[in-house]
């Protein structure tokens, strides 16, 4: 049973795109939450940024269906320092956010490094966040209702940067190392085993074709 599920596995990693992430600032409605990792999985974003002010996050719901095990969720302390960190990675900060110089989301470049910054459910992205994005983006509402809920247009924007991403050939080859895809599998495949040599500060063994390790 070990090697089909490292074939699906390698499949998954193949597809990552490491520069690609979004940044939920105090988002505190657990099924919201959920829903964003999940969609992030979909779209193949395998790192996730997080802003809470009680300092943790909420309790996972179950309508993530497990997309917390396959994504990793990175906390920091505060919107500023969030944004500092992405930048350091040389990404571009796009804010969701309505303002006098919001841009439709399609027309952004989304083959850039990016990291999106979605705001909670009540007062959306805070002023700290939006005065240092490069940009602020709205999905256009032809309704009676003025904005999506936070993880439908999480959803909404990711899949457009797939689109993008898709069309430039980004997710033809892995973007991940050999090294890195090698140690991501570890981890999902033994992630008792992964949790102790982490601990220890050893390496991970190389996998097997099959999945297996000696």
């Amino acid at each position: 049973m070990k090697k089909p599920r490292y074939r699906r596995i390698q499949e998954v990693l193949a597809r990552r795109q490491p520069d690609l992430t979004i940044l939920a600032e105090d988002v505190y409605k657990p099924h919201n939450l959920s829903a964003m990792l999940r969609s992030c999985d979909a779209i193949g974003i395998g790192v996730v940024h997080a802003v809470d002010p009680t300092g943790g996050v909420p309790t996972f719901n179950e309508t993530s269906a497990g997309a917390h095990k396959w994504v990793e969720l990175r906390l920091h302390q505060d919107v500023i320092e969030a944004q500092l960190s992405l930048r350091g990675e040389g990404m571009q900060i796009l804010a969701a956010h309505f303002s006098e110089r919001s841009i439709d989301y399609r027309d952004v470049d989304y083959t850039r490094p990016t990291a999106v910054l979605l705001g909670n459910e009540k007062k959306g992205v805070s002023q700290q966040g939006e005065a240092r994005a490069d940009e602020h983006v709205l999905i256009p509402m032809l309704g009676m209702a003025e904005s999506l809920n936070v993880s439908v247009a999480t959803a909404v924007i990711l899949f457009e940067a797939q689109r993008q991403r898709r069309a430039a050939g980004l997710y033809d080859a892995p973007r991940l190392s050999a090294q890195e895809m090698n140690d991501q599998a570890f981890r999902w495949l033994y992630p008792r085993e992964a949790w102790l040599l982490e601990n220890r500060g050893e390496p991970f063994p190389q996998l097997n074709e099959d999945g297996t390790y000696t």
